[in-house]
């Protein structure tokens, strides 16, 4: 799956996705617990375009608050360490 990162203010979205070409675009100002959340909440909607926006949410939700308790978080490699 490929990821984008860009500022999404005018869509007015935290994310967007796109299951017919396997991407997600993320609003690069998201950090955190809401950016792993929307990084969840986009992907499912590309692996599992049937379900409902309610199921999406929702499995987003469960499945960030599991990650964020065990402790997941964002590494900024950005300087290569």
């Amino acid at each position: 799956m490929k990821v984008i990162y860009k500022k999404l203010g005018r869509e007015k979205a935290y994310g967007m996705s796109d299951y017919g070409i396997n991407t997600i675009v993320i609003d690069s100002r998201l950090q955190g617990r809401k950016h792993l959340e929307v990084s969840l909440h986009e992907s499912l909607h590309v692996y599992f375009p049937e379900k409902s926006e309610t199921f999406i949410k929702n499995t987003a939700r469960k499945l960030a608050n599991i990650l964020w308790r065990m402790n997941y978080r964002r590494v900024d490699n950005s300087l290569g360490i």
